[in-house]
């Protein structure tokens, strides 16, 4: 019976390697895909009421596969200007740091992290640039999950929920809803308030002459990953074109840039839009822990790892109260 025991075991972990080995590749865009069928599923029901499930899925779909093949020509196009935008602004961000009087092991830190990340982007830009026809097999692959998956949601849903085991089953249901609500308020809360206001910033930049189309571009990344931000903010970016636009002596389009970002990135939105949607910055240790799932994570795993990093903190969080929880509990038993 050991020996029978120890023969399936090695072959589950066959399988279990093999069956990684096939999807590691393609993870980021299944992430990817499964992120975004959360992000529009409230759509999809609204529209399967008139459209029907698979109705409503391909039509999404078609969207999605627009959306995604200009954003593959726009990459092939743009993307050095990008690079190059993204490293000057943060170069400059960083040069405005180190004006002040900081002390010399900060600003050794900063001088480190500028050149890091230079080299990281520089990596990160040279490994899709010569890879295209990846990037569009990946991009295929997100779009038959995100099908997919947009179809078979509903039963996706209640697959997991039946395969929780028996035994403590209450911290397998408090683990799941620890990832959907971190879920629900990274993506449909704080990353796409995020991305909007990027792409406004971005549409400011090209449209007010601030930058070509690629810096456009480079501007609006920036916002979001300044939004992500616990501690700053997306305002810094038009505080930045504002001080360009006025220096260079376009006073009216400094006033006028200025009050657009007030209206449209920061913060007349965290005062007016978000209260009304639910969503806070965070503030203290929460605002600390999620800097370091959001940076951690895409430290750790890429772009997706802004997804990863927090969710996989809240699990951690969720472990952590459930274990001081069964501590008391033992405890006042004794």
């Amino acid at each position: 019976m050991e020996l029978e025991a120890a023969v399936w075991i090695a072959i589950s972990l066959i399988i279990l390697y093999l069956v990684w080995k096939t999807v590691s590749p393609i993870l980021s865009p299944i992430i990817i895909a499964i992120t975004i069928v959360y992000i529009v599923y409230p759509v999809h029901e609204r529209w399967s009421r008139r459209l029907g499930n698979r109705g409503s899925a391909f039509l999404l779909t078609a969207i999605l596969t627009v959306l995604t093949f200009l954003f593959i020509i726009g990459f092939a196009l743009w993307i050095n200007d990008i690079k190059y935008s993204i490293t000057s602004y943060l170069s400059s961000f960083f040069q405005w740091l180190l004006s002040f009087k900081l002390p010399q092991s900060t600003y050794d830190l900063l001088q480190k992290l500028l050149e890091d990340l230079g080299r990281r982007i520089d990596a990160y830009v040279l490994g899709y640039t010569y890879s295209i026809p990846k990037l569009t097999l990946q991009a295929v692959v997100m779009l038959f999950v995100f099908y997919g998956v947009l179809v078979n949601a509903k039963g996706i849903r209640d697959e997991v929920y039946s395969l929780l085991p028996g035994e403590n089953r209450a911290l397998a249901i408090k683990l799941v809803n620890s990832a959907t609500n971190a879920l629900h308020n990274l993506l449909r809360g704080w990353l796409t308030f995020s991305v909007i206001k990027g792409i406004f910033m971005a549409l400011a930049f090209y449209f007010f002459g601030l930058a070509n189309a690629g810096g456009a571009i480079a501007a609006g990344i920036l916002t979001v990953l300044l939004e992500l931000l616990p501690f700053l903010g997306g305002w810094i970016m038009w505080l930045a074109g504002v001080v360009y636009l006025f220096e260079s002596g376009l006073i009216g389009k400094a006033v006028l840039l200025a009050l657009y970002g007030v209206v449209f990135v920061s913060p007349g939105p965290d005062l007016v839009v978000k209260p009304r949607l639910g969503i806070e910055r965070k503030v203290g240790v929460n605002a600390l822990i999620s800097l370091l799932g959001i940076f951690g994570g895409l430290i750790a795993f890429g772009v997706v790892g802004i997804i990863i990093g927090p969710v996989a903190l809240s699990l951690l969080e969720t472990l952590l109260e459930e274990w001081k929880r069964a501590k008391a509990t033992r405890k006042n038993a004794g």
